[in-house]
C-alpha cells in the first residue's frame, strides 16, 4: 500500500505503466482506485496511470466527518487531489473519471485549468450536481448496516454483470457466466465499501445536493474548455442522460457517446472495452 501526504490527510495511491504522459484516475462514490484494475493491463504503452483514493475511501485516511459533512465536500476532495499531485510531483496530467469523480474533476479543472489536458469521463456526475431526498439518504444509512443490501444496490451500478431477473426487487443478484476475474474483483470491492467513512456514505449525497442547489458549477460549465470524451451506458440508472446532454452543450469541447447494453460502470462490467476507449482517447498522446 502506498500513501501520499495531501494536506491534512494521507491518500492511498497506485500507479500502472510508465511514460511521459500521465493520466490520473478519480473514482466514484463508495469506490476506490481499484475499479480500473482489470483494465490497466490493456492500456497503451507510454502512459503512466495513477489512481488516487478519496479521503474516507480505499487506503486513505478517514477523518471524522463534520456535523454538516463539509470536510467531505466535492471542493474538499478536489483540494485533496491537487495536494496529492503536488506531493507526487505531477505538474501536468490528463484525467480519467468515473461517476462522482466527474464533479470532483470539474472543480479541479476550474481551480487549476492549466494543469490539465484531456478528460475521459465515464458516466460522470456532471457540474449540475444531483438530488437525493431523505428516503434515498436513508437507503445509504441502511446500506452501511447491511452487506446484502449494499451488494444489491452496487449490483445495480454494474447491471450488465448480472442475470437480469436477479436484479428484480427482493431478488439476490447472480453473476452471469463467463466473467473471468470480474466477480472476484466485484466481491472485493463490496468488502472495501464497508471500510468507507460515513463522510462518504452520507456526506456524498448531502454535498451533491448542495452542488445542485447552489448551481455554481452549472453556471461555470462554459469555462471548462478542456477536451472531454463522455461515455454513458444506456442501462445506467444512476446518471440521467439529460444531465450529460446539458453538460455537452454547455462545455466548448465535449463529446457525448452512448454505449449500448452497458450499465453505470464499464470499468467493472467490460474492462477490455473501457481500455479500448481509454486507449483511443489517450494513446495518441504517448506517441
Amino acid at each position: 500500500m502506498s500513501t501520499v501526504e495531501a494536506g491534512e490527510v494521507r491518500l492511498g495511491w497506485r500507479e500502472w505503466g510508465q511514460g511521459d504522459v500521465t493520466v490520473v484516475f478519480i473514482h466514484g462514490n463508495l469506490a476506490s482506485k481499484d475499479w480500473i484494475e482489470l483494465a490497466t493491463p490493456l492500456f497503451p504503452s507510454g502512459l503512466r496511470v495513477i489512481g488516487i483514493d478519496w479521503r474516507g475511501c480505499g487506503d486513505s485516511d478517514r477523518p471524522k466527518p463534520a456535523a454538516d459533512y463539509a470536510n467531505y465536500s466535492m471542493q474538499q476532495h478536489a483540494h485533496d487531489m491537487l495536494a496529492a499531485l503536488d506531493a507526487l510531483g505531477v505538474g501536468f496530467c490528463h484525467l480519467a473519471t468515473h461517476s462522482t469523480g466527474g464533479i470532483i474533476a470539474a472543480r479541479m479543472l476550474l481551480m487549476q485549468p492549466r494543469r490539465f489536458g484531456r478528460v475521459f469521463a465515464l458516466d460522470p456526475v456532471t457540474p449540475l450536481g444531483m438530488s437525493f431526498n431523505a428516503d434515498q439518504i436513508g437507503l445509504f444509512r441502511a446500506m452501511m448496516a447491511s452487506k446484502q443490501l449494499t451488494r444489491t444496490v452496487m449490483a445495480s451500478a454494474a447491471s450488465s454483470l448480472f442475470v437480469p431477473d436477479s436484479l428484480a426487487p427482493n431478488a439476490i443478484p447472480r453473476f452471469r457466466e463467463g466473467l473471468g476475474e470480474i466477480p472476484a474483483l466485484f466481491d472485493r470491492i463490496i468488502e472495501q465499501t464497508f471500510g468507507v467513512s460515513e463522510g462518504v456514505w452520507i456526506g456524498t449525497p448531502v454535498n451533491l445536493n448542495r452542488e445542485k442547489e447552489s448551481r455554481e458549477l452549472e453556471r461555470r460549465m462554459p469555462e471548462i474548455r478542456h477536451p472531454h470524451l463522455v461515455l454513458w451506458g444506456e442501462q445506467d440508472g444512476w446518471i440521467p442522460r439529460a444531465d450529460l446532454e446539458s453538460m455537452a452543450a454547455a462545455m466548448p469541447d465535449c463529446r457525448l457517446v452512448t454505449v449500448p447494453r452497458m450499465g453505470h460502470s464499464m470499468n467493472l462490467e467490460l474492462p477490455a472495452l473501457y481500455a479500448g476507449y481509454f486507449g483511443a482517447w489517450f494513446g495518441g498522446l504517448a506517441q
